[in-house]
């Protein structure tokens, strides 16, 4: 026989999560942990696999979401805004992760593999600075344009997108069906936010 929270509304659900009920817990755990394990899968870089579970990561975004929900601080309206507020956090939390592991006293990529030699072959070849966002730094990015698009109107989303992918300006405009003079403020005004934003 089936849960009452399972066939309860999204509204109702969230009510009966607030209060702390356990089912309501458990129905959101078995909607949303496989997938975010996956999002967590995604996003952890090969050298730091060894130390970071994409379950650990998904359970503890669960857990949180959990904790501030309670608290008043997550009002989610429906399915999809909850998804996108887990994925919000969950790459928010593998960047921090990530940036734990890589840590000068913890740096994976700098510890001897078993049976290997402690002599001069066992020290880390060099490798040249790397001049791309790090993970975290990328996660960080994403999810501050992420809350910067939700601020634009909803036509002016799309141009935003098509120009990230790396559409030109006359191109935009023709598929958005817009002037380029509006493609241009529009990019300003998402220039100025991310601006504001990375500053603060």
């Amino acid at each position: 026989m089936s849960d009452e929270s399972d066939s309860l509304p999204f509204t109702g659900l969230m009510e009966n999560l607030r209060s702390g009920n356990a089912d309501a817990a458990r129905q959101v755990f078995d909607r949303f942990a496989r997938r975010l394990a996956g999002l967590a899968a995604s996003r952890i870089p090969a050298p730091a696999r060894a130390r970071l579970d994409p379950e650990d990561v998904a359970q503890s975004v669960l857990r949180t979401f959990f904790r501030r929900h309670q608290a008043g601080e997550f009002r989610p309206d429906h399915w999809d805004a909850l998804w996108s507020l887990l994925a919000v956090l969950a790459v928010r939390k593998c960047g921090h992760k990530i940036g734990h592991v890589f840590a000068a006293k913890r740096d994976v990529r700098r510890e001897v593999s078993p049976g290997g030699s402690e002599g001069e072959d066992s020290r880390p070849e060099w490798t040249p600075p790397d001049t791309a966002p790090s993970v975290e730094e990328a996660a960080i990015l994403e999810e501050t344009l992420a809350e910067v698009l939700a601020t634009l109107r909803e036509r002016e989303r799309p141009i935003v997108l098509l120009r990230l992918q790396g559409f030109a300006i006359p191109d935009v405009a023709g598929q958005c069906g817009c002037s380029e003079r509006t493609v241009h403020r529009t990019l300003e005004t998402v220039r100025t936010r991310l601006q504001a934003m990375t500053e603060n």
